[in-house]
């Protein structure tokens, strides 16, 4: 007889309306006092747990396709990505690592085969601005980062955060002396500039001066060691693509940028030289050099040729081989030219 009385289980959208019931709760009573508050905010870390399993599945049971859909329908049909964000610093630790993978596996999500994030997110794009201000917050900076790179995985979520005034942010963000922190910020930096080709491309033509200049002074010329190698290494994945040669053509016709690469080289981490080599590469390589580059090149070439017959990978690679065979091919070809 007992069995007639177990209490029915809840559908992931009754499960969704009772999260983002205590949600509007713990956005409104922030009183850590008030007795039930305690209660209320134990049952909603619950609840997010619950979402999370029904998402992602659980050690018994994979996720089943049906539910996914209904409790992301429901998601987005009310506010509860938004409370959930907003909330977030109220969550204890663990809830706040469940909620990170709930908005995390909604943004990949496809409801008759649409990505429903997408367009909400669309309607909501001031949720970015609260999401890349956690950088701020060291509490919530790597939660909020997690949901950011998942968020930009829409085209044009990216876009709009390329556009903000954000983006100069990011130059500060990654030399935060958190590590941790500092880090998460650079690896969101990276995602903005390689994921949506054409839109970075866009990006870099449009914003190239400002952009630049604070890419070489602070990041590349940065007094700290991982900063100038994640730089050069983000630098090198930039201009080698494709969709950014225009933007490849305008970096290697500066002085300025080849004074910088050349000091690269000369680091003491061999990683730094080697990922400066593939920028470098791309200075001598140009067969339209700007005599001030064709000069600089002509004035340091007993050391650059130097420099190069020494430089080695610990591994053998032929293609490596190969590009320092053309570089020096090319260096060692260069004429004299008088400078207008």
């Amino acid at each position: 007889m007992k069995g007639l009385f177990k209490s029915k289980p809840k559908t992931p959208a009754e499960l969704v309306r009772q999260t983002r019931e205590l949600l509007i709760y713990a956005d409104l009573n922030s009183n850590p006092r008030e007795a039930k508050r305690e209660e209320k905010m134990a049952e909603l870390s619950k609840l997010i747990r619950e979402l999370k399993s029904i998402l992602y599945g659980n050690s018994e049971s994979e996720p089943v396709t049906e539910a996914c859909t209904q409790l992301t329908q429901e998601f987005f049909k009310g506010n509860t990505l938004r409370l959930l964000i907003v909330c977030l610093p109220k969550l204890n630790l663990e809830a706040r690592k469940d909620a990170t993978q709930v908005v995390a596996n909604l943004q990949r999500q496809q409801v008759q085969s649409r990505l429903i994030a997408s367009d909400y997110l669309e309607a909501n794009k001031d949720l970015m601005d609260l999401l890349i201000s956690g950088y701020e917050n060291m509490d919530i900076a790597l939660h909020y980062g997690a949901m950011l790179r998942e968020c930009i995985r829409h085209q044009s979520i990216a876009r709009y955060v390329l556009e903000s005034d954000h983006m100069r942010k990011f130059f500060d963000y990654i030399q935060l002396p958190n590590f941790d922190i500092a880090s998460d910020a650079s690896a969101t930096f990276k995602e903005l500039l390689t994921r949506h080709k054409s839109t970075v491309a866009e990006f870099l033509t449009k914003n190239y001066d400002w952009f630049f200049a604070e890419f070489n002074s602070k990041l590349l010329e940065s007094e700290n060691y991982i900063t100038r190698r994640q730089a050069v290494k983000l630098l090198g994945d930039m201009l080698l693509d494709r969709s950014n040669s225009a933007v490849m053509m305008r970096y290697v016709c500066s002085k300025d940028n080849l004074r910088i690469l050349m000091n690269l080289l000369r680091e003491s981490s061999k990683n730094i030289q080697i990922e400066a080599f593939h920028v470098f590469k791309l200075f001598a390589a140009n067969q339209n050099k700007p005599p001030e580059i064709a000069s600089i090149l002509v004035a340091n070439r007993s050391k650059i040729l130097r420099f190069f017959s020494n430089f080695k990978l610990d591994k053998e690679d032929e293609q490596f081989e190969a590009d320092k065979a053309q570089v020096i091919r090319e260096i060692a070809s260069l004429e004299p030219r008088d400078q207008p």
